[in-house]
C-alpha cells in the first residue's frame, strides 16, 4: 500500500514537474510584457512586474501595423483549414469506401509529402508561385500551406469514416439519396469530432507557420503575425516589451480554444487512433 501512494507521489510530481518546465516561458514571455521598459534589462530580473504596465500592449497596436498581420494571419488560416477540410473530406472518403488500384500508393504518397521539410520544397515552390504571379499573395500562401493540411486531414478523417457502418449510408441511398447526399447527410454528421478535431490542427499549424510566410511575403502589408513579430526589431533597438505582449495576443486565443475543445480534441484523436 505504502510502496503504490510512493508511485502516486512520485507520477503526480513528475507530472507538475513538467507542466511547470513546459509552462515556464510562456509565464515568462506574460512577465515580460508587463513590465516596465526600465525593468527589462534589470540583473537579476524580477520574478513579477512591479507596478504593472500595459504600454507593450498599447504600443504593439500603435507602432506596428499589428492589426493588418492579425487580419493576414485570420484570413489565411482559415482559408486553409476550410480548403483543406472540404478537400481532405472528399478524398479521404474516397480512400475509405471506394475500391481501386493503387489505393495504397496514393497513401504512401501522402504521408511522405507530408513529411518532407519545408526547407527542402522552399525554392522550387518559389519559382512556381514566382512564374504564377502568386508571390504577395493570400492564394500564395493558402496553396502552400494545403501540402501539409491535407496530408493530415486525409489520414484522420479516413480512419473516421472506415468505422462508420456502411449500413447507415446504403439505408440512405435505399431512401433515394445519392451517394454524395449521403456523404453529406450521414457520413459527415457522424465524423463531426473528427473533422472539428482536424480543423484545430490545420489552423494552428497555418497559423503559426513562419518559414513560407517569411519567404513568399515581402510586402509589409501581406506579412503574418509570426513573420511581422520577427519585423519587430529596429536597427538599433529590440523592442522586447512589444514583441512579448504581440506573442501573448497571438497565443491566449490558442490556448483558450485548445481549453475549451480539449474533451472534443482529445475524444478525435483517440477515437481516429483506435479506429484506425
Amino acid at each position: 500500500m505504502l510502496l503504490q501512494r510512493t508511485k502516486i507521489t512520485f507520477f503526480y510530481a513528475a507530472v507538475w514537474a513538467f507542466v511547470v518546465i513546459v509552462m515556464f516561458p510562456f509565464f515568462w514571455q506574460i512577465n515580460t510584457s508587463l513590465k516596465p521598459p526600465d525593468q527589462l534589462y534589470k540583473m537579476p530580473p524580477d520574478w513579477l512586474p512591479s507596478p504593472v504596465y500595459f504600454g507593450s500592449y498599447i504600443s504593439t497596436f500603435t507602432k506596428h501595423p499589428f492589426t493588418i498581420y492579425l487580419e493576414n494571419s485570420l484570413i489565411v488560416a482559415t482559408a486553409t483549414t476550410l480548403y483543406s477540410i472540404v478537400m481532405g473530406a472528399l478524398c479521404a472518403y474516397a480512400v475509405a469506401r471506394l475500391q481501386f488500384r493503387g489505393k495504397k500508393l496514393i497513401l504512401m504518397l501522402v504521408l511522405s509529402v507530408s513529411m518532407f521539410p519545408a526547407i527542402s520544397i522552399l525554392s522550387p515552390l518559389y519559382i512556381l508561385l514566382r512564374d504564377f504571379n502568386l508571390l504577395n499573395t493570400f492564394e500564395g500562401l493558402i496553396l502552400p500551406y494545403t501540402t501539409h493540411g491535407l496530408p493530415l486531414t486525409i489520414w484522420i478523417l479516413a480512419s473516421f469514416f472506415k468505422d462508420i457502418p456502411a449500413e447507415l449510408e446504403e439505408s440512405a441511398r435505399i431512401d433515394g439519396t445519392s451517394r454524395l447526399g449521403a456523404f453529406w447527410r450521414v457520413i459527415i454528421p457522424l465524423a463531426a469530432p473528427g473533422m472539428f478535431t482536424t480543423a484545430i490542427l490545420v489552423f494552428i499549424g497555418a497559423w503559426n507557420e513562419f518559414l513560407f510566410a517569411f519567404s513568399f511575403m515581402s510586402k509589409d502589408i501581406m506579412r503574418t503575425v509570426p513573420v511581422g513579430i520577427a519585423m519587430f526589431p529596429g536597427e538599433h533597438d529590440i523592442p522586447w516589451g512589444d514583441i512579448s505582449a504581440a506573442s501573448v495576443i497571438v497565443t491566449l486565443p490558442l490556448i483558450v480554444m485548445v481549453l475549451l475543445f480539449q474533451r472534443r480534441i482529445i475524444s478525435g484523436l483517440t477515437s481516429g487512433a483506435v479506429k484506425g
